[in-house]
């Protein structure tokens, strides 16, 4: 995906250390191949950071500076730019000190990065170099939370000389001499901008976005919320079908279901394996599109399919096949009422057989929709089905 055009957005959390935009600017101006040119720059910060900014990167033109060195002229900053992180009451943080001031900051910039990855022609460049380490650890989580897999995370590396200089926001074509000077005021040596090194390390995270649901505001929300699906999708046990056994195992829990039971939960369980609309996706969780109205499994292509899983259960010639046909195949499928008392006996079946109540929503076939027009399926995870012959 990465040779499509994006518009590209540079993401900073920031404390009172403006020096790691315009470095991370140079970072992915000059030192990345290719090299990466920002539309829009955003800047999270406290307000002794922005007035720090805005003191340092605006009022003494040292971004401006940095710009026209470069020839990168089509980026700005300026208030909207700027993002002030709020407290309980609304009020701009001046400083993160308290933890209710860290859950303001993790909620903040949570909810920003949502935002900015809801456009899927943007992607994100976001530096974690800035600001107190709760600002960069929620950063890096809210990419892990929403990032799509071309948005990017970054650590700037500056020489340890340069790192902490004043002075030193970038490195200049031209070369400039520093002063090294101690707590006094007292020159220790002269640094040589030429020998500076500046470098972007891109840094991997794991993409939890789509694979999990999160609908939760707050950061410790969505955190509750993702572990809560990944506890799932890892406890459930699988559920495997062994047609010539005629038994439906849900872990190592062995189920009985009667002929016409078996091969009814069999084909919904086919749906999920074989009819999901979203193939690419690895895990199921609340998608329902598998899910067929009761007119679709009462229809003869759904009876044939049935048919096919009854035959390798009984073989072809036990007259058991033929008895199914013969009631059944005259009426052009199994028909709505036959399904639903069906599956009221399958669910009665499993809630006696699975001892953990908590799995039985998953394994049971759920309806969904309005009275009249609701489709059936089962909830458990496409992943943890084998059907077996």
């Amino acid at each position: 995906m990465d040779q499509k055009t994006y518009r590209e957005i540079l993401i900073f959390v920031t404390g009172t250390t403006p020096q790691i935009v315009t470095e991370t600017l140079y970072g992915l101006t000059q030192e990345c191949q290719p090299p990466v040119f920002p539309n829009e720059i955003h800047i999270i910060t406290t307000s002794n950071g922005k007035q720090k900014i805005e003191e340092e990167l605006i009022s003494k033109g040292r971004l401006l500076g940095f710009l026209k060195e470069f020839g990168v002229l089509d980026i700005t900053l300026d208030k909207d730019s700027i993002h002030l992180i709020k407290g309980e009451g609304g009020e701009p943080l001046e400083d993160i000190r308290e933890d209710f001031h860290n859950e303001a900051v993790g909620d903040f910039i949570v909810n920003f990065i949502k935002e900015k990855t809801q456009n899927m022609s943007t992607r994100l460049h976001c530096s974690l170099a800035g600001g107190r380490k709760t600002m960069s650890f929620y950063l890096g989580s809210a990419l892990q939370l929403f990032g799509r897999p071309w948005d990017k995370l970054y650590h700037v590396l500056v020489s340890p000389e340069f790192e902490s200089h004043p002075e030193f926001y970038y490195k200049p074509r031209k070369d400039k001499v520093l002063e090294l000077k101690d707590s006094s005021g007292k020159v220790l040596r002269k640094l040589h901008t030429k020998d500076a090194k500046i470098s972007l390390a891109e840094l991997p995270f794991i993409r939890l976005r789509e694979k999990i649901p999160l609908n939760g505001k707050s950061f410790k929300e969505l955190v509750n919320e993702g572990q809560k699906e990944i506890d799932i999708a890892s406890l459930q046990p699988s559920v495997k079908v062994n047609l010539s056994e005629k038994v439906v195992y849900i872990g190592n829990v062995g189920i009985d279901m009667v002929a016409m039971q078996m091969v009814l939960y069999i084909n919904l369980l086919r749906r999920k394996l074989g009819g999901c609309h979203f193939p690419e996706r690895t895990y199921c969780l609340d998608c329902t599109e598998c899910f067929p109205y009761l007119g679709d499994l009462s229809k003869k292509k759904a009876l044939d399919e049935m048919v096919k899983d009854y035959q390798k259960a009984y073989g072809p010639s036990s007259g058991r096949v033929e008895e199914f046909l013969r009631h059944w195949e005259k009426k052009g499928g199994i028909d709505p009422d036959t399904l639903r008392q069906n599956i009221s006996k399958i669910n009665k079946t499993l809630k006696e057989n699975i001892e953990d109540e908590t799995l039985y929503p998953y394994f049971a076939i759920t309806p969904i929709g309005k009275h009249g027009s609701k489709r059936y399926g089962v909830r458990v995870e496409k992943g943890k089905i084998v059907v077996e012959s």
